[in-house]
């Protein structure tokens, strides 16, 4: 009568403990006994992506093989696949099982490898190319190989008086002048990649940032009980937001709510998602119950994270941040917001309060939005002159404003 065996499933097994299946490029090996396994893995343990790394080596006296799980040399089915293997020991009949991972063996010749790795670092793309038609290349291929480097001499000598030219500009206008339209012009760029969809040649105002582009209706659809209680709130406890240090443009509008049920219920939805915003941009490390304590719904915390941070590593961990450009984004995000609930015009004095920015940084997101500034005139009253709050409004077709009109000069410093 045959033995029987029992199956013993290993539990709490770490990293380490995973038993090593390979599998050799070049063929079987007849003496898989007499070869020397050496195993190798990362020193970087706090990079997540980095610390399972692992490179298995096995020497004879012949040849040796690398593998490796990680790369292009490693098999996709590791991460596709899980793998156990069974170890069965005799004594006790009881078989182990082991989680397993799967190297690809390559044979290493010495030399081979260091001369075609420093060939690579040496040699471009297109050199490679180049020597391929020239050594085995027809004749048509090496005649336009010829031109080719005939058109590259000639470009060379343009670059040449591309940098003569340029260095008499620089000569003559001078470099801290130049290095300065550089900065305010790669700023000006770096803001235009952070402003919301926008259709220029919309002919109504409200189709230039369209609301779903800021709020999907979906998302919208789950800002209705957030919405509602934020519609609730009575003038006193609105009186305490403020003095709480609230956000003004919030308290603003909801203070000033539509009557109309379906107004009011979209003003109120739209105030709370611009809260979220706003209490965003005054954030630097973002963790995941962001929002939690106002109600705010998981599509909008995942919406925030994802859209207006970015994903850096600390101490082994990945975190939301939220960066300058960000910043940056969240306020163009806020403003078009602004503008479809307040009738395509926005108070700006009140918004870079509440984003903790300066004024002439709104300022500088509402021309390249294309907004129209509004002032208003000064109005003397029994105080003296009353505030002045500037505004933005959109009316189309869009303002393209001068970058360079309205630098101001830097004060002479004695």
């Amino acid at each position: 009568m045959a033995a029987s065996c029992s199956l013993v499933c290993c539990k709490e097994e770490r990293e380490g403990d995973k038993a090593v299946m390979v599998r050799f490029a070049n063929g079987s090996i007849r003496n898989a006994d007499k070869l020397d396994f050496s195993m190798y893995k990362s020193v970087d343990e706090n990079n997540p992506r980095k610390r399972s790394r692992r490179i298995l080596v096995a020497e004879s006296e012949r040849l040796s093989y690398v593998g490796n799980n990680f790369g292009t040399g490693s098999l996709k089915c590791n991460n596709l696949c899980k793998y156990y293997v069974g170890v069965l020991n005799k004594q006790t009949m009881q078989m182990e099982v082991h989680n397993a991972q799967l190297f690809n063996m390559q044979p290493v010749i010495p030399g081979e490898t260091d001369t075609a790795e420093s060939q690579a670092a040496t040699l471009t793309y297109r050199e490679k190319v180049e020597s391929l038609i020239s050594t085995f290349g027809t004749n048509k291929q090496k005649k336009a190989l010829n031109s080719r480097r005939l058109n590259q001499v000639g470009s060379d000598t343009l670059h040449q008086a591309v940098a003569k030219a340029a260095s008499n500009v620089i000569d003559q206008k001078g470099l801290e002048a130049l290095q300065q339209e550089v900065a305010e012009t790669e700023s000006q760029g770096d803001l235009a990649l952070h402003l919301p969809p926008c259709d220029a040649n919309a002919e109504n105002p409200e189709d230039v940032y369209l609301l779903d582009d800021l709020l999907s209706p979906v998302e919208f659809e789950t800002l209705e009980m957030a919405g509602t209680k934020l519609a609730e709130l009575s003038s006193e406890e609105l009186q305490k937001m403020t003095e709480g240090g609230g956000s003004l443009c919030v308290v603003k509008h909801l203070e000033n709510m539509p009557t109309e049920d379906e107004a009011r219920d979209k003003m109120a939805r739209g105030a709370f998602y611009l809260s979220m915003l706003l209490k965003l941009a005054r954030q630097k490390n973002v963790t995941r119950k962001f929002g939690q304590e106002e109600g705010c719904p998981r599509i909008i915390q995942n919406k925030l994270l994802r859209t207006f941070t970015v994903e850096t590593f600390n101490n082994g961990r990945v975190m939301n941040v939220v960066s300058t450009s960000m910043r940056a984004k969240i306020a163009a995000y806020s403003l078009a917001l602004l503008l479809h609930m307040g009738h395509m015009t926005a108070d700006l004095t009140l918004l870079h309060r509440d984003l903790g920015i300066t004024e002439a940084r709104i300022i500088e997101v509402a021309k390249s939005m294309g907004l129209t500034l509004v002032r208003p005139a000064r109005g003397k009253t029994e105080a003296g002159l009353q505030g002045e709050h500037k505004q933005a409004s959109l009316v189309v077709p869009l303002i393209k404003y001068d970058q360079f009109m309205e630098r101001r000069k830097r004060k002479k410093m004695h």
